[in-house]
């Protein structure tokens, strides 16, 4: 672009590459010595050039070995209620999941509060790894009342429990209460996601409501931290 400093057309340029499938995610870019020759330009200015796409999260600096082009994280603006089935085809992945755990239980004081029971109520609870195109982006474990669900068959509530919320019983989600932090990952929650115990994690917890109100889903979310990310809307 006319005007543009010489990194940001340097920047565009690259950006452009990697969105065209030049290089594909996982891949080494060249050295900054070649590519600042290709451009014309010092090792200064190209090195520039490259912060600011790793600053973006487009490529990612490994110490000793290179620059790569970054895996795309998946993002989650805390507006409302998305399942993540959707998060995953928004951004052309192909969600999948694996069910480790699927059972009737009697709900704990936490989930007998947050989602309005009454003594002697049970809960479903399902314990799940979540996969985009077949890579485990979080572990989920999710806790909805079994009054709500129980004409719902067990593919129904595993494969997309939002859509077949909307299809079989009319109900549609409406608001969530988020509360993130960091952590890191145990040994078995390491094994589940394919990292290293002690990788960084977000942690969500998440109450979501459905349109009248009616809290409908407690879930714990541990998300991979180099894989995804939240974007606050204000």
């Amino acid at each position: 672009m006319m005007g543009s400093p010489i990194y940001i057309q340097i920047h565009n340029q690259l950006r452009s590459w990697i969105e065209a499938g030049k290089w594909s995610i996982g891949t080494r870019i060249p050295a900054e010595r070649t590519l600042a020759s290709e451009f014309g330009v010092s090792r200064m200015t190209l090195r520039q050039a490259i912060q600011t796409l790793v600053d973006e999260g487009v490529l990612e600096r490994r110490a000793g070995s290179g620059t790569y082009v970054a895996n795309q994280k998946v993002q989650e603006k805390m507006t409302g209620v998305t399942s993540f089935t959707e998060l995953m085809q928004a951004i052309g992945k192909q969600p999948s999941s694996k069910t480790l755990a699927y059972y009737l239980t009697v709900p704990s004081q936490t989930e007998l509060t947050i989602l309005n029971l009454a003594p002697g109520d049970r809960i479903l609870r399902m314990e799940r790894i979540r996969y985009g195109d077949q890579v485990p982006i979080c572990f989920e474990v999710a806790t909805v009342p079994e009054k709500l669900v129980q004409n719902f068959s067990r593919s129904e509530m595993t494969q997309s429990f939002y859509q077949t919320l909307a299809q079989k019983a009319n109900l549609y989600p409406g608001r969530a209460v988020q509360t993130i932090s960091a952590t890191n990952a145990t040994e078995r929650i390491a094994e589940y996601l394919k990292i290293k115990r002690g990788d960084a994690l977000l942690s969500m917890h998440q109450t979501s409501y459905l349109q009248d109100g009616r809290p409908f889903e407690y879930v714990h979310t541990q998300y991979v931290g180099n894989l995804f990310e939240f974007v606050l809307e204000k």
